[in-house]
């Protein structure tokens, strides 16, 4: 596959890429820049932190699993290029060196690319910024504080001269959901490479051949939002950053979770789409659109269908799609924002659900009207709760009620015990998260966050 993209301010020209070659492995064995680092290999730790700029802005990375042509047409800097072509350091740089935020130095070149794109962008919301930057040594504070003194320089000409590059047309990489359409029609047994964010790690831990992969990086018209009156639609390659910001207005429950969603740099990549078609059983964005009342947009040809998000999910790693068929949006109404989304997980930030809870719950007069309640990591694949919905429509709106619902949980699950949780675990965190939202909603404070000694 011939690739085109600019390195560090230089046009790169591949003729013959191999599709499933990392950005990672391609730069420190093609192009000699170690200073890309491989640490966990999955996008976890964030020592390979490149920025990478198209044509709607700046990102920070994981180039350990970020395929090549995933770069076609735009333009890629790493910790080689954050500094100007003259050695003048780039302002996190000198930061970094001002505050002492370098200790052994193996996760620095990943911070310094993450901090770089936050400057680009003027972003100052440095926890979230560096949640996907693992350091052991040196301790966040200095590195915090580097952030901040850079915050206010101008940001250097040679960053901002980075634009995207001419791409040249590929067949495996369609330019619109039209072309997408016809090209997996044409090859059902292809891989779709959305973000990669999942598939990446197919290629560096489980060690798969990808024979055929097609890349939909380039359909911009999956990655649109649509706000009206009555409907929210989200393009199937939307990332989570893009959810974020879009739901903060209308369910910031939700868009709070998606803040706790991975990293920066995996929210930069991961799509809506590849989020729900990959089935997870504890995928975090399928509960709360379930919960939302979600319908799910398939396209296979020219042919076109919709269902029940939630009837979509069949059973463990089974989806009602069809060889050649792809998700295209995801859209459910708009509707007072009484959604309540509730992720349990060992690490606060950047870690997989070991329960996740959606919760809309409607009360008239003092009684329920409508509730709709989903889990993610409760069964074999994100589920609605339906025997507490019904102990829940129809009753008083008070403690005895709740009481009653939670006890149905154990008609709804029947989890299983694993790394993450047992299964009595997981119930009595269900329950819990009934009996929380209850107390939210009746004005009670609930978020650890708030708890001070």
């Amino acid at each position: 596959m011939a690739l085109t993209f600019r390195l560090n301010g230089e046009e790169v020209r591949i003729p013959d890429a191999d599709p499933s070659a990392t950005l990672l492995d391609w730069l420190r064995e093609e192009r000699g820049l170690t200073g890309t680092k491989e640490g966990c290999n999955e996008g976890d730790c964030g020592a390979c932190t490149v920025m990478v700029t198209g044509a709607h802005g700046s990102k920070a990375l994981n180039a350990c699993i970020l395929f090549l042509p995933q770069l076609n047409g735009k333009s890629v800097r790493t910790v080689e290029g954050a500094a100007g072509p003259d050695g003048s350091l780039h302002p996190v740089q000198q930061a970094m060196v001002d505050h002492h935020g370098s200790q052994c130095g193996f996760c620095t070149p990943g911070f310094i690319m993450s901090m770089v794109t936050a400057h680009a962008n003027g972003a100052t919301d440095f926890d979230d910024q560096l949640a996907g930057n693992l350091c052991r040594c040196t301790g966040y504070a200095p590195i915090i504080r580097a952030a901040e003194a850079a915050q206010d320089a101008p940001v250097p000409d040679w960053i901002t001269r980075d634009r995207p590059v001419e791409p040249g047309i590929q067949p495996l990489l369609p330019q619109s959901a039209d072309e997408l359409a016809d090209l997996y029609q044409e090859h059902p047994d292809a891989t779709l490479i959305a973000g990669a964010t999942d598939v990446g790690l197919w290629v560096t831990k489980q060690l798969r051949h990808l024979p055929k992969m097609i890349f939909l990086d380039g359909c911009t018209d999956l990655k649109g939002i649509e706000i009206t009156d009555s409907t929210v639609r989200i393009g199937a390659m939307a990332d989570m950053n893009a959810l974020r910001a879009a739901m903060e207005p209308l369910h910031h429950s939700l868009a709070e979770m998606l803040r706790r969603f991975a990293s920066q740099q995996v929210r930069a990549a991961a799509t809506v789409g590849g989020n729900i078609a990959n089935g997870s059983p504890i995928g975090d964005t399928p509960p709360a659109l379930i919960t939302l009342g979600a319908t799910l947009h398939l396209r296979k040809g020219n042919s076109r269908r919709e269902l029940p998000l939630e009837d979509f999910f069949l059973d463990y790693g089974k989806q009602d799609r069809q060889p050649g068929e792809f998700v295209e949006a995801v859209c459910f109404p708009r509707q007072p924002d009484v959604l309540k989304v509730y992720k349990l997980s060992k690490r606060f930030d950047q870690d997989i659900s070991a329960v996740l809870g959606a919760f809309s719950v409607t009360a008239e007069n003092g009684q329920i009207a409508a509730a709709r309640i989903a889990f993610g990591g409760m069964a074999g694949i994100p589920k609605r709760a339906a025997h507490v919905e019904a102990a829940l429509i129809g009753q008083p709106w008070n403690e005895a009620t709740i009481q009653s619902a939670a006890a149905a949980l154990d008609q709804d699950f029947t989890p299983m015990s694993d790394m993450r949780a047992s299964a009595e675990y997981r119930l009595e965190t269900a329950r819990n998260m009934l009996w929380r939202y209850y107390a939210e909603q009746s004005g009670q404070p609930v978020s650890v966050l708030g708890v001070r000694p």
